[in-house]
């Protein structure tokens, strides 16, 4: 938020009615300040209070929405230059060109790619989000036929793409409960296509051929009332494309340059004709800093490492991954299956649960909440110890699942053992292995 905790104070009812779950307004207005806290939590703050936070609290780069429910890709909402200084909020967005030039078969291999081209990492499913269909033909009924096509078959946001205001118009209006991205307006078409943009409230890519040239489009834009905008510094080789994500990036954050601060698309696609240098370029935005990349064509080689660039960036670096505190069943164990317990960060999880399903001993796997932390981690921090493991496992049910009493802990973790025998007099304390990837071979010995 843009106002500091005294100041949004000043604007509170000051009547300390508790009713926002916290004590005293003083309170409440230093959790707004460090974002810890909703102003919608408060019944008492006037409308004309709530529009003046709502401007305040806006981010430097807005955030702009295409596509509709659970596809819905959101781009922008950006407050700083580098992850390590908070987070990165919304990872780009991955698009998929088509054009109504391409033969049939072209476009039906670039659909059921976008559709096929799905990975599940850490319990995430990593695919791309967006096709961009484009109007090479310039022949508006068969443009609107392939956005139709499109629209049909996949439930995903749409990119139209065409040089001429009226196909482009015609291509929106084919699909406007979409609402789709609309590319592009120029210093020539800023003033149809603001109509355009405002009559369907879609969003609209703004274009310059230079910085300034974009800073007159998109003034022009905001000026008649076009709020939702994306930005193409119209750069077609890769390192001018660069210094001009950063150049517009740093305008918006750093000198709160309002005419840029809007997220970006890129297009690798047109940079080189070269795949594995589309992807190279394509990876250079994820870093720095692309709303949306999009690519000439889906291929598993170039994909897969994009999407895991992109959820490692745009991971939160102060809330590590994790999973629910539970017990997970794991082929189908029955009350003589081994029980192990580990900690809730993610990758430990997916790496144990997977070792210990490709061991074929079906077995009760219970994982403890540390926070998201490793099992060393955790260890040393006091938060996977014999007091906190204890109560977890008298409290979890798996006492009423196996007729024995035998709880196999991380190897990293055996130094817990003898203070975890004491919280558990009734169960056997067994020490696993240190690696996950022996956990098949001490699985296969298993004896109830």
């Amino acid at each position: 938020m843009g106002l500091t905790g005294i100041e949004i104070y000043k604007k509170l009812p000051k009547t300390n009615c508790g009713e926002c779950g916290v004590p005293t307004c003083l309170a409440f207005a230093m959790k707004l300040a460090t974002g810890q806290a909703e102003l919608a939590s408060c019944p008492y703050v006037s409308e004309e209070v709530k529009a003046e936070f709502e401007e305040a609290a806006a981010p430097p780069i807005r955030t702009i929405t295409t596509g509709t429910g659970d596809h819905a890709l959101k781009i922008g909402g950006e407050t700083v230059m580098f992850r390590h200084e908070k987070r990165f909020e919304n990872p780009p967005g991955i698009a998929v060109l088509i054009s109504d030039s391409m033969s049939e078969e072209e476009i039906e291999s670039r659909l059921k790619r976008f559709t096929e081209l799905q990975y599940d990492r850490v319990g995430l499913i990593l695919k791309a989000h967006a096709i961009a269909i484009k109007n090479v033909s310039n022949d508006a009924t068969g443009f609107v036929s392939l956005i139709n096509k499109v629209k049909e078959r996949i439930d995903a946001p749409l990119i139209l793409i065409s040089p001429n205001s009226e196909t482009l118009a015609s291509g929106a209006k084919a699909c406007a409960e979409r609402k789709p991205l609309l590319y592009v307006a120029t210093k020539d078409t800023v003033d149809e296509l603001a109509n355009l943009a405002k009559e369907l409230s879609c969003p609209l890519v703004a274009k310059g051929d230079s910085l300034d040239e974009l800073v007159e489009v998109t003034t022009r834009l905001t000026d008649a009332g076009v709020k939702d905008i994306v930005l193409d510094p119209g750069c077609k080789d890769s390192a001018s494309a660069l210094h001009d994500q950063v150049v517009i990036r740093r305008s918006a954050l750093l000198q709160k340059f309002r005419p840029l601060g809007f997220p970006t698309i890129t297009f690798p696609c047109e940079m080189t004709d070269d795949p594995m240098k589309e992807v190279v370029t394509a990876s250079m935005f994820i870093a720095k800093y692309g709303g949306i990349i999009v690519l000439s064509n889906l291929e598993g080689h170039g994909l897969f490492p994009l999407l895991v660039e992109s959820m490692n960036i745009y991971t939160d670096p102060q809330r590590p991954m994790a999973v629910e505190e539970k017990i997970y069943e794991i082929g189908g164990p029955n009350e003589d299956s081994p029980v192990l317990i580990t900690s809730n960060f993610s990758l430990t999880y997916f790496i144990v649960s997977g070792e210990v399903e490709s061991s074929r001993v079906p077995s009760w796997l219970l994982i403890k909440d540390t926070e998201g932390l490793s099992v060393m981690t955790a260890w040393a921090a006091g938060k996977f110890a014999a007091d906190t493991i204890g109560p977890f496992v008298k409290k979890c049910g798996i006492a009423d699942r196996v007729k024995h009493k035998k709880l196999v802990i991380p190897g990293y973790a055996a130094a817990i053992s003898g203070e975890l025998e004491e919280e558990l007099p009734d169960w056997q304390i067994l020490i696993g292995p240190r690696e996950a990837s022996h956990i098949p071979a001490y699985l296969k010995m298993w004896e109830p």
